[in-house]
């Protein structure tokens, strides 16, 4: 799929030899929009110090986690842009690969997993209520099915 109007910039500040390559990444992001988005989306591969830390200010929460998202919140019309910011998505490649040890999943399927889940969020998806996690997690399953990666996360 091509998205001309998409411009995605993945950042590796993790130091881990699991990080897929740039390409695959923009080509998960890509896939999950599913339709000619203008803008711009920053994946950043991070650390568990980092991660951590992100984790702590902007959620509370304690330690690092698999994956965070930051949608742009664009409070004026009258910005003029080539590409406007869409947001960051921060996935933490230690947790990333527990998880995938843990659960008994292909590292690169949980790898596209979670980026996917980070662009969901940046699309306005959430989990929070039991009704929008059913809606998420459909819509991860079918982009997830799409690229390949069958009956990974759900039961059948």
């Amino acid at each position: 799929m091509i998205n001309s109007g998409l411009a995605v910039d993945v950042q590796d500040a993790s130091g881990s030899q699991s990080v897929p390559e740039p390409r695959r990444i923009k080509n998960w992001v890509i896939h999950a929009l599913s339709r000619e988005v203008l803008g711009e989306i920053t994946v950043r591969v991070v650390a568990e110090a980092e991660g951590s830390h992100l984790n702590e200010v902007y959620r509370h929460g304690v330690g690092p986690t698999n994956v965070l998202a930051f949608p742009t919140e664009i409070v004026t019309l009258d910005l003029v842009a080539d590409v406007l910011p869409l947001g960051d998505i921060v996935v933490c490649a230690p947790v990333i690969e527990r998880e995938a040890d843990l659960q008994g999943i292909e590292l690169d399927a949980h790898w596209a997993h979670m980026v996917i889940h980070g662009v969901l969020h940046l699309m306005g998806f959430d989990h929070q209520t039991s009704k929008d996690a059913v809606i998420m997690e459909a819509r991860e399953k079918e982009l997830l099915e799409g690229l390949g990666f069958k009956n990974l996360f759900y039961e059948t």
